[in-house]
């Protein structure tokens, strides 16, 4: 049996008539008890089934969180699958991931290589899929409980290959981690298929007990991996009224400008745990003057999800916290390395090297008492035509503090200042974005200003390749989708770099 279930079970054995599950506020819920039941029950009905793995592919519901405690229960390789993936990162993830048996609802869009194979005890809303017989599906590495996907450089999402112990010793320091903090109920934003929300917002919860609320994306206000209703998302929270959350950057964005706007957070609300990205100081500044209790971490798919966190008595502004008791950090030329032995590899085959640091492509430094500070990524490093060397994340993370900014990319490489593009909600003037980024530029050295900036039809987004399965840019993709309009931004008399760029230009 998975030890990460054993111990999970065990709090259940012990509290019963406790509430693990709520999906909504009009009372459907699932005791630890009922939690425990549903669980076994769908576990022997897995551990019977051929070898291969099992897909899962779900909202966010109590019925997700039951597929995947059973996959552990089963000693079965689970691959969870973002609903938010185009039809074509869907396929691709289930046929990298080599998924045999498939969970997920009767009317799911699958491709045609499935076919149902029936129903299965434990979750309500969901069947079992099967790939057809004589479709060839690819072997895990040995050792592998689950396969999760993060952004690759390209169309297709990565499959990351973890072993039980790295997930349960994860879950088990965060749960420690968080010990002191008296949260009684978490509520999960994030897409239950993110490893980071799998981790620590149902695994390290259900550890210690706590009531875990996961009502669907869509009444959250979400859909897709980058459209929210904020007006929805606000009042889910206010309904849920959790003690703890995780949030990405442009959620926290939105709760800010709720408060702007008059709305106020749960008084009960004790921790907000921010992460996937870089986050403006200002924001962050912003966040705990609205009185939002809001810590900043760092992780990685290829280290179990979590490396660093801020916490309560531990927490550093600007930092992503110290890093966990079983992580190490050292740094070569700037760059974040992790302590060995961590992933098992990918699900193309291609194994990690155990002996081997991990490289995780992070700029950053360690602070004398030992907090990790990130600057960007080594990849996206802008060198302009000046010979300065600019992280775009740094000033990106300033640009998404406008109210009304959605996404944002700078621009500048080999050329003499930096420009940007902004996508922005359709009622936002241009004289105010105007107006916003000369208030930012007030306070960055003059190589990091923007000289000129870009507004964009659409947003950002994964359909369009421009964004990765977790709200990253995908720059290349970018670049490449808006090359005209980046070079308006350049026009040929100030390419070179002993010309003087202008004050201001702006292209519409």
């Amino acid at each position: 049996m998975s030890a990460l279930w054993n111990k999970i079970r065990a709090r259940a054995l012990g509290q019963l008539q406790a509430t693990a599950l709520t999906e909504t506020n009009d009372g459907i819920s699932l005791s630890y008890g009922d939690l425990y039941r549903k669980v076994e029950e769908l576990s022997d009905c897995l551990k019977r089934l051929k070898p291969g793995s099992i897909g899962l592919l779900a909202d966010n519901g109590a019925d997700w969180v039951v597929c995947d405690l059973a996959s552990l229960a089963a000693d079965r390789c689970l691959a969870p699958v973002p609903l938010f993936f185009s039809s074509e990162q869907r396929e691709h993830a289930l046929d990298d991931a080599g998924v045999t048996w498939l969970l997920a609802a009767a009317t799911a869009d699958l491709p045609e290589h499935y076919q149902p194979f029936g129903s299965v005890p434990g979750p309500q809303h969901i069947v079992l899929w099967q790939r057809k017989p004589g479709e060839s599906s690819r072997t895990t590495l040995p050792g592998t409980a689950k396969i999760t996907y993060t952004s690759g450089s390209t169309g297709n999402p990565k499959g990351v290959c973890l072993e039980e112990s790295l997930i349960t010793q994860v879950a088990e320091t965060l749960a420690d981690a968080t010990g002191e903090i008296a949260v009684q109920k978490h509520l999960c934003v994030l897409p239950l298929a993110i490893l980071l929300e799998n981790i620590a917002g149902v695994y390290a919860p259900l550890l210690r007990g706590v009531e875990i609320a996961v009502p669907s994306l869509r009444q959250l206000g979400m859909q897709g991996s980058s459209q929210l209703e904020p007006t929805c998302f606000l009042q889910a929270i206010s309904n849920s009224r959790p003690n703890s959350m995780i949030l990405i950057p442009q959620l926290l964005d939105a709760l800010v400008q709720g408060t702007r706007s008059g709305w106020n957070p749960p008084e009960n609300l004790q921790f907000i745990a921010v992460g996937g990205g870089h986050v403006s100081s200002q924001l962050l500044e912003e966040a705990v003057d609205a009185g939002l209790p809001v810590y900043q971490g760092y992780g990685l798919s290829e280290c179990g999800s979590v490396v660093s966190l801020n916490l309560p008595g531990q927490n550093r502004l600007g930092s992503v916290g110290k890093p966990l008791p079983h992580v190490k950090v050292s740094l070569l030329s700037g760059e974040i390395q992790i302590n060995k032995q961590l992933f098992l590899g990918y699900a193309d085959g291609s194994k990690s090297n155990p002996d081997a640091l991990l490289a995780t492509g992070d700029l950053g430094y360690l602070d004398e008492e030992g907090y990790l500070f990130i600057n960007g990524r080594k990849k996206n490093l802008l060198i302009s035509s000046f010979g300065r060397n600019i992280s775009p994340e740094w000033i990106e993370a300033e640009l998404n503090t406008i109210p009304g900014v959605i996404h944002c990319a700078v621009v500048g490489e080999a050329r003499p200042y930096l420009g940007a593009l902004i996508a922005a909600a359709p009622a936002l003037d241009d004289r105010f974005i105007d107006s916003a980024v000369g208030l930012i530029n007030a306070t960055l050295p003059d190589y990091a200003q923007i000289v000129c900036w870009s507004r964009l039809d659409t947003p950002f987004s994964t359909a369009a390749g421009t964004l990765t399965a977790n709200g990253r840019l995908k720059r290349d993709a970018i670049m490449a989708s808006y090359r005209t309009q980046i070079d308006s931004l350049y026009p040929d008399q100030y390419k070179h770099a002993s010309i003087e760029a202008p004050a201001r230009f702006r292209s519409s």
